[in-house]
């Protein structure tokens, strides 16, 4: 057998396992890759209190010993999810241009405190000025998209090619501005930029709550493709139909949540959907 192609997320562990570090293995495992991991927090979820978030951040140190660990493996590709502070990513910043990691996906995760107003401020300026240059694909949500851009609330297709070309300017290779249901549109749609032209990526547009960890599993997607040795577009058309099955297949975990079945397009190939 060849070598198997590795990547590094370096995120968040979502304790109920349908986001974050959890989300990336199990995306990694069914793309056919390597995956190791460096935890920035762990996210728990309080069932008595309507499933209330707590964030306990990693200590820095921690976080450069887990590094350590696996740069010295060797990766062919990386991720980012959740980093909890300017002075993580200035460490994934330093850890792209130490190791010359190419194929390098940055999910810019965020936090909003209203429909339209970011938590941390600051977070999303250091995603922006800091980590979005050092990116081969951004790949941020309607929201995240129009705070690494400076715009208004995004609502149409038109303004998600408008902030895809903002966040482009900002150094990023490709950016991936996912619109997915909320735009209105009879299907679900994606922005792809590179700088000189804009995609439209259409799929199925599914009714359904259970999409946590959505963002996680396509970024996860697209950087384990990378890392096979594949081309940009190609690698996000390929995540693009792994999503849409894992969201198909999307089910209930509790009265709170429902994540994605993340083994949903290997068993649509193979004929064994349920």
């Amino acid at each position: 057998m060849k070598p198997i192609n590795k990547v590094l997320t370096l995120a968040g562990s979502d304790s109920s396992g349908g986001a974050g570090i959890q989300a990336d293995l199990k995306t990694f495992q069914e793309r056919g890759v390597y995956g190791m991991t460096a935890l920035t927090t762990v996210v728990t979820m309080d069932p008595e209190h309507g499933w209330a978030h707590g964030v306990f951040p990693i200590e820095m140190s921690t976080v450069e010993e887990q590094l350590k660990t696996i740069l010295s493996i060797g990766v062919q590709g990386m991720k980012t999810g959740m980093l909890g502070s300017v002075e993580i990513i200035e460490l994934a910043r330093r850890t792209i241009e130490n190791h010359s990691i190419a194929n390098v996906v940055v999910d810019p995760v965020m936090v909003c405190k209203g429909a339209d107003e970011a938590l941390h401020p600051e977070l999303n300026e250091a995603l922006r000025d800091i980590l979005v240059p050092k990116a081969t694909v951004v790949t941020p949500n309607l929201f995240e998209a129009a705070q690494l851009a400076g715009i208004a609330p995004i609502r149409t297709l038109d303004d998600m090619k408008e902030a895809a070309a903002k966040i482009q300017e900002k150094g990023a290779r490709y950016v991936l501005v996912k619109g997915g249901s909320k735009i209105g549109l009879p299907t679900s749609i994606d922005v792809l930029y590179d700088g000189q032209e804009f995609e439209v990526l259409e799929a199925d547009l599914i009714q359904t709550t259970y999409t946590h960890g959505a963002g996680c599993t396509y970024s996860a997607a697209i950087a384990a493709e990378l890392a096979k040795g594949h081309d940009v577009k190609g690698s996000i058309r390929t995540a693009k139909r792994f999503i849409t099955e894992a969201i198909r297949f999307s089910f209930p975990l509790n009265e709170y949540v429902g994540p994605l079945r993340h083994n949903a397009l290997r068993l649509v190939e193979h004929g064994d959907e349920e």
